[in-house]
């Protein structure tokens, strides 16, 4: 999973960014994972795995990552080329989702670009660079149908679709704000609009109010309010803190935190967030060797779940061999699961749900 962090300059965005390089799991724990300086890799967060490896005596433990692109060069006029322009937007396109930081605090040590603290107004200026290319991709696409509708009334759906993104962003709003039936949802695909990428907005506030939650923050509420009207997510966080817990072992991360009255940290939430905002889950595969989290889209089917170890085990599908981790964790052994009938064989239409320990069979 690839996220994209955007923000202005001086709202935390690179302060951020360095925390989560910081608390980056090891890259050699991902073959074929080349780390680029703009790009941290994090273990996915997931308590289950180390039960697994004392219950199957697994050398190591293979948590799911996740990407975080650390995206600059935005400024006005990014979409007409200004700045970094077209890289800022080619990077856009590659993630599939955008981690949007919004500075939500005050500090007249740390002078925005703008002159003055306004969340709303740093969310526009992105969002409309956004929009400005998604409305020349748009306006191109209408050209180019509205000469082969005459021929075809089956663009007649894709043209009315067209017009309504264009007109929604004429009034400066974006594709996420809209709702759209099957039909129109593939059509969608073939376009690429980045204002329709999934968006969390990073609400970045003071040490004093991520322990109160930001919610006596007036530009935290504005945030909330406005990711409503975009059917987007909101995490509060302190950057600052982040960077902090980044520099921490494992058990004193507890320690700090608790000591802030925090259950979590920020990124662990951004994580919980992201998975919430794409529809994702992890089945697990387990075995001597290794303990390993797979992320899958909700709703995915077993072979093609089996396809994310390896394209032969999709290929050559039989069967699945799946129990629940609860089952197992209940049971404290897989022997006893089956011997209560917990250990099933799932054939190609069984849907993989999250925290299934599963063993696929295959022949190629």
């Amino acid at each position: 999973m690839k996220l994209g962090i955007v923000g202005l300059p001086n709202v935390g965005k690179s302060t951020l960014f360095n925390a989560i390089t910081q608390a980056g799991a090891e890259s050699a724990n991902y073959p074929f994972c080349t780390i680029e300086p703009n790009v941290g890799v994090v273990s996915v967060p997931d308590h289950r795995l180390q039960f697994l490896k004392d219950l199957y005596q697994s050398e190591r433990i293979l948590p799911a990552a996740i990407e975080f692109y650390d995206i600059a060069g935005l400024v006005k006029g990014a979409s007409k080329g200004e700045g970094l322009g077209n890289k800022f937007l080619s990077h856009i396109r590659e993630v599939e989702s955008i981690l949007h930081v919004v500075r939500c605090f005050e500090d007249s040590n740390i002078t925005h670009v703008d002159g003055d603290v306004n969340p709303l107004r740093d969310i526009e200026t992105i969002n409309l660079e956004l929009i400005f290319s998604d409305l020349e991709i748009v306006e191109r696409r209408i050209e180019k149908t509205e000469k082969l509708i005459k021929g075809d009334k089956s663009l007649i759906t894709e043209l009315e679709l067209l017009k309504r993104l264009q007109a929604t962003f004429d009034k400066g709003q974006s594709a996420r704000s809209l709702e759209f039936t099957e039909d129109e949802q593939k059509i969608l695909k073939n376009l690429g609009l980045l204002s329709m990428k999934p968006v969390i907005y990073v609400a970045n506030v003071s040490e004093d109010e991520i322990i109160a939650g930001g919610v006596d923050n007036p530009y935290v509420e504005k945030v909330k309010e406005f990711a409503k009207t975009e059917n987007a997510e909101v995490v509060t966080i302190c950057a600052k803190i982040e960077a902090e817990i980044a520099e921490l072992e494992e058990d004193e991360k507890s320690m700090f935190l608790e000591e802030l009255g925090l259950k979590e940290s920020g990124l662990d939430r951004l994580i919980r967030a992201s998975y919430s905002l794409l529809g994702l889950i992890s089945y697990m595969t387990a075995g001597p060797k290794e303990v390993r989290a797979w992320t899958i889209k909700k709703g995915t089917k077993a072979p093609q779940a089996a396809g994310k170890i390896h394209t032969d085990f999709e290929k050559g599908f039989i069967r699945a061999e799946v129990v629940a981790f609860d089952d197992l964790f209940e049971h404290k052994s897989y022997a006893a699961a089956r011997e209560k009938g917990l250990v099933r064989l799932e054939g190609k239409d069984y849907v993989v749900q999250d925290g299934d320990v599963i063993l696929f069979r295959f022949n190629v």
